[in-house]
């Protein structure tokens, strides 16, 4: 059976639009992560794959505190899977996940986006522990590139330092 046209132009305008609104989710999550002093929280495994058949891991960036992945699904439909690390006593760090967690939805907002993009993100299953997974990946390391984001303060923190 053959699809029509119309069909296979809006999943591929859909997908393209996730894959766009992931990239800038990304980098703003690179952003935060940059933002911390603390070195071993910004330690990342990342995992890109070129291939976007159905049933593929296209991106995935772990760290100890955030977790973001691009998938296709099986129906051949971008999907964005993330989680944070439960924080409670360091409030810097609860201000980078809910941060994150407002750039993903912010990103994919039927408001932010010609195509309403807001079912590609998935709640189906969550990651809440952010830093077992990760170092279950390192340990088992197969498809990861271990990383090291380069410390930058963020202009807030530059401000405190000026005033200082």
């Amino acid at each position: 059976m053959k699809v029509p046209a119309t069909q296979i132009d809006t999943a591929a305008l859909y997908n393209t639009a996730v894959h766009q609104a992931y990239g800038r989710i990304l980098k703003h999550t690179k952003q935060l992560l940059a933002s911390i002093e603390q070195t071993e929280l910004r330690y990342a495994l990342e995992r890109m794959e070129r291939s976007k058949k159905p049933n593929t891991v296209i991106h995935e960036l772990l760290t100890p505190l955030l977790y973001l992945r691009l998938e296709c699904s099986p129906e051949a439909t971008m999907t964005i899977h993330f989680g944070i690390e439960h924080v409670d006593k360091t409030p810097l760090l609860g201000v980078i996940t809910s941060s994150f967690l407002r750039a993903l939805y912010k990103e994919t907002a039927q408001e932010s986006t010609a195509i309403d993009i807001e079912a590609s993100v998935k709640t189906d299953w969550f990651i809440k522990s952010c830093s077992e997974m990760f170092e279950y990946v390192e340990e088992r390391n197969k498809y990861h590139t271990f990383k090291q984001i380069k410390y930058k303060r963020s202009p807030q923190q530059k401000k405190l330092l000026a005033v200082a």
